[in-house]
């Protein structure tokens, strides 16, 4: 059986938001004196996107305290551990959290307490990419980066950009100024683009904000054209196969597109997006797509291979993963 754990791996597409522990919460709330939103084992139910993100900003708005970031964050790395998973990109949205939206400075040294902690008891290195809300307006992004800029945390790796692609419409225009800034600062930028909007969202993200990495993006699928500029550019998506089920933008796994991307020559990587809200782990994700698409274990050593070469990773980091990876047996 083939080891999935043990595969040397990153994840790039995870969000913070969506790896919360329900006990956490619970006493989240009975610190803060916070009703809860539904029974213990309804806490984390969402029946589509809207409701996803609805409930995402109730989660995070039980989170009141320094401590309890930092706990977020160390409990983050100990669950990245726990799949194996050598180095994260994680995905955190100020938006979502009320009590921290105006101090981002304060959240981001939080998260990052949290995550050096981790790092010296031997889970993996994490890094921060802060991401801005569909709905934000243009000045909001620039002020976002310009922040970034200002205090140059050594954590925080990327510009990101997710939510409700459908409901906001098309973006990338407002934020283009934003994320031309963000490059001249020398942060990443990765974007969410073709999950609940089509191939226009995912060609947005390239021409428009110089994305260095596309979080989901299949529904480039849709545009012959666009997969062969992904392809052709070596433009890496962080797909989330279990996650698309989940939330309705593909019936089954069988009719999930990672494979026939895959095959045009477009750089895909295996994530969770939210694991603990949709129940699921990384190497579930990868065991449920070998069996589905019959992938061999060379496969599966190019799909890891890429997640590591798509992460923000340092280069000596990147590279004890590749070896590691290079002498994994399956």
């Amino acid at each position: 059986m083939t080891d999935y754990i043990g595969l040397p791996k990153a994840e790039v597409h995870i969000h913070v938001e969506g790896c919360f522990e329900a006990d956490d919460v619970i006493r989240n709330c009975e610190e803060a004196g916070i009703p809860l939103r539904a029974p213990r084992d309804r806490l984390f139910e969402a029946h589509d996107l809207k409701s996803f993100l609805e409930m995402l900003d109730w989660l995070c708005g039980t989170f009141r305290t320094r401590e309890q970031l930092a706990i977020a964050a160390y409990k983050f790395a100990r669950r990245m551990a726990k799949s194996g998973v050598r180095y994260a990109d994680v995905i955190v949205n100020p938006t979502h959290w009320p009590h921290w939206d105006r101090n981002i400075a304060g959240m981001i040294d939080a998260f990052d307490a949290g995550f050096a902690a981790a790092e010296q008891d031997g889970y993996p290195p994490v890094g921060l990419c802060i991401s801005l809300l569909r709905t934000q307006s243009a000045e909001d992004a620039i002020e976002l980066v310009e922040l970034l800029s200002r205090i140059r945390h050594p954590r925080v790796v990327a510009l990101s950009i997710d939510g409700n692609e459908a409901a906001a419409g098309r973006t990338g225009p407002r934020f283009a100024e934003a994320f031309r800034r963000a490059a001249t600062a020398g942060l990443r930028r990765t974007v969410h683009a073709g999950e609940s909007s089509g191939p226009e969202g995912v060609r947005d993200a390239i021409e428009l904000l110089g994305a260095d990495r596309i979080d989901h993006g299949v529904r480039a699928i849709e545009e012959p054209a666009l997969v062969d500029l992904l392809a052709q550019r070596r433009i890496p998506l962080g797909v989330c196969p279990i996650s698309n089920i989940a939330l309705g933008v593909y019936p089954s796994l069988a009719e999930h597109p990672i494979d026939a991307l895959r095959k045009a020559g477009v750089p895909v990587s295996i994530n969770t997006d939210d694991p603990a809200l949709l129940g699921t782990t990384l190497e579930a994700s990868y065991a449920a797509c070998a069996e589905t698409f019959a992938w061999d274990s060379e496969t599966i050593r190019q799909l890891a291979a890429t997640s590591v070469h798509a992460s923000y990773a340092n280069p000596a980091v990147k590279a004890r993963i590749l070896a590691d990876l290079t002498a994994w047996q399956g």
